[in-house]
């Protein structure tokens, strides 16, 4: 097979869907990789690198696209990429589609093998590939929301973890999944007050474990977030439903009720966000105000870190697109269940017919749903 890895063009997206390391061990493995000239300079890889693994390097993004029968990013196609969709090319990289509803219809109309790395899901229940990327986000929020709440970045001025004397600053994680899991260990290092909530009551019983009483669990229901939202200094937004939009858990009138100056950074913005005030942004411009509370919507956080996020990605995802390479896309989905989960747009084998996978994306975008078990190869 023909692997590809062409170079982001998402604003300020510096990762690359394949690492130099990845493509000789595709080419080991008997496949032709094709990457696109300076691909990976964001993440310190040059051409070079690339050309020494037994890669090809191509001048255009769209002598990459056309040549590859299976593209690897990291972010979902951006429009000026939508024409070089093509019918049979496999995609492997993060989607989001029930945000994306034109990707979505353009994907369906390419009739494109849409494989989204944040629904390959495995028996236990793990996002593989999602999971890296959420442990970076996470412990980035706190991060980000240090900095906003600091005077120079127009925050009110105040220290996240206090000094003797002084309390700490009261930060609220909804989620406790592995971005929200990751953010309150990061805070709670820092010395901050952290309340995490979450609907699991088991998680909860875990996360109290873990951390040993040294941060506070609250069952997350309307009362409790109408409760503690106005309380926090920094409120972050961690919550996920596979494949399907992020409900809304805090209102704009419950955004008007807290401090001025307290800061907000949804992580589920890519899933369209928790927060019904947060809208996505870049790394260029970050953060706006709604009613005095900083919003930081920047959708690819993991970008701002690279060669971190790079290598962690490349970890994750290196496997499957080998099993792909080697197998096949439709008798990888047969053989390999967690990517048949993974696949959010596909048709069945000889059908002109495309639709969306992903249940959760199709029933929230309206749009038509097929099995992904129609897709796969018959054994």
């Amino acid at each position: 097979m023909i692997v590809g890895s062409p170079k982001e063009i998402k604003v300020e997206e510096y990762r690359v869907g394949l690492v130099p390391s990845g493509a000789r061990s595709l080419v080991r493995a008997g496949h032709e990789v094709v990457v696109e000239s300076g691909a990976g300079l964001g993440a310190g890889y040059s051409d070079d690198d690339y050309i020494q693994a037994g890669a090809e390097v191509l001048p255009k993004a769209s002598q990459v696209w056309e040549r590859a029968e299976m593209i690897v990013k990291v972010k979902e196609p951006q429009p000026a990429e939508y024409d070089l969709l093509a019918r049979g090319k496999t995609l492997l990289c993060y989607l989001h589609l029930a945000a994306e509803p034109e990707l979505a219809r353009a994907l369906i109309d390419k009739k494109v093998m849409a494989i989204a790395l944040e629904t390959i899901q495995t028996d236990d229940g793990l996002l593989p590939c999602l999971m890296p990327m959420s442990e970076i986000a996470g412990r980035m929020s706190v991060q980000v929301g240090a900095r906003y709440l600091m005077r120079d970045h127009g925050g009110p001025g105040i220290l996240l973890g206090g000094v003797p004397g002084v309390p700490p600053c009261e930060v609220l994680v909804l989620g406790g999944g592995t971005a929200g899991t990751n953010a309150a260990r990061l805070a709670s290092g820092m010395g901050a007050h952290v309340r995490i909530m979450d609907l699991n009551l088991g998680r909860l019983v875990y996360l109290d474990e873990v951390f040993g009483g040294r941060i506070t669990t609250v069952m997350s229901d309307e009362h409790n977030i109408e409760r503690y939202v106005p309380e926090a200094d920094l409120l972050i937004g961690a919550v996920l439903v596979p494949g399907d939009r992020a409900p809304v858990l805090v209102t704009n009138s419950l955004v008007e009720k807290m401090r001025p100056g307290s800061v907000i950074v949804d992580i589920a913005v890519d899933q369209g966000g928790c927060v019904e005030t947060i809208k996505p942004t870049t790394h260029v411009d970050p953060v706006y105000r709604v009613h005095g509370v900083t919003h930081y919507g920047v959708a690819n956080m993991p970008g701002a870190v690279p060669r971190t996020s790079t290598h962690a990605l490349a970890n994750a995802t290196l496997p499957y697109a080998i099993k792909i390479a080697n197998l096949g896309v439709r008798r990888a989905l047969r053989d390999v269940a967690p990517l048949r989960k993974g696949l959010n747009v596909g048709s069945p084998p000889g059908d002109d017919e495309s639709a969306l996978t992903c249940e959760a994306a199709a029933r929230y975008l309206g749009l038509p749903y097929l099995p992904a078990e129609e897709c796969v190869t018959e054994s």
